[in-house]
């Protein structure tokens, strides 16, 4: 198949470029806010609705902090130490998903300590509609022709501007599908059960449930993505993110155990 070769850029106002990249996320965010919106009215959360505007902003700084971070510690950190100027570049690419995770809990956990509410029921409320920006993130590499798959006969490989002369998987299309729709369905399938009372689930059981469902489903898609060439495989056959996603299963695993017995 021949790749679709879109401007990544949409449109540009002198300096200013919106870019396709950018705009996926904005759309995440903005999907985010409403259907956690829609869940705490559903489940008469009141204690979070008036600091409800305040902790979706910490979120939305922790998630771009942390992802350029994440991505300057574990994927390029040699390269940034001599190109420090560019690390607030964002919007050439660049973000790590576990980065994102990491800096989106440990600012939803600073917040919800600060003014006194449970941590647990937020973090179920917004994991579950996490899903819906890795799919568009996702989208957005494909548009940008980055983080391609591995070489490959299959019958809709595509050869890739960055990827040289020979057909590789479009591994940006499986994760939207595998990260983005299928861990969405699972997720929201499910929301309503830590809020069930005595009959359900312990509050954290999602975000328990997020982490090893994200990790597993990544750690699958990562068997048909390319490795980062700098950084190659690790011990000969795993990949960075196979890695991380492996912790993220355990940590997951671990949670959900620890929840179990309460």
């Amino acid at each position: 198949m021949t790749f679709p070769n879109i401007d990544p850029i949409i449109f540009s106002l002198g300096p200013l470029h919106v870019r396709w990249y950018g705009l996926m996320y904005v759309l995440g965010f903005t999907a985010s806010y409403f259907l956690v919106l829609k869940q705490i009215r559903d489940f008469s959360y009141e204690d979070l609705a008036p600091r409800f505007e305040n902790l979706n902003l910490v979120l939305i700084v922790s998630v771009v902090l942390g992802g350029r971070l994440g991505y300057v510690l574990f994927y390029n950190l040699s390269y940034y130490l001599q190109h420090p100027l560019e690390i607030p570049a964002t919007w050439t690419g660049g973000m790590s998903f576990h980065g994102a995770c990491i800096g989106c809990l440990i600012g939803g956990y600073l917040y919800t300590r600060k003014h006194g509410l449970n941590f647990w029921k937020c973090a179920d409320l917004y994991v579950v509609t996490m899903p819906i920006g890795f799919g568009l993130g996702r989208m957005g590499n494909f548009i940008n022709g980055e983080l391609f798959g591995r070489t490959t006969a299959v019958p809709w490989a595509m050869v890739f501007p960055g990827g040289g002369p020979l057909p590789r998987h479009p591994s940006q299309l499986y994760e939207m599908l595998l990260e983005g729709v299928l861990l969405f369905i699972l997720l929201w399938s499910q929301k309503s059960r830590p809020w069930k009372g005595q009959n359900g689930w312990p509050h954290g059981s999602m975000l328990a449930l997020f982490l090893m469902g994200y990790g597993t489903v990544r750690i699958f898609a990562e068997l048909f993505r390319e490795p980062d060439r700098h950084i190659g495989f690790l011990f000969h056959f795993l990949t960075m993110g196979q890695l991380l996603s492996s912790l993220m299963i355990a940590g997951g695993g671990t949670l959900w155990i620890i929840l179990a017995k309460r």
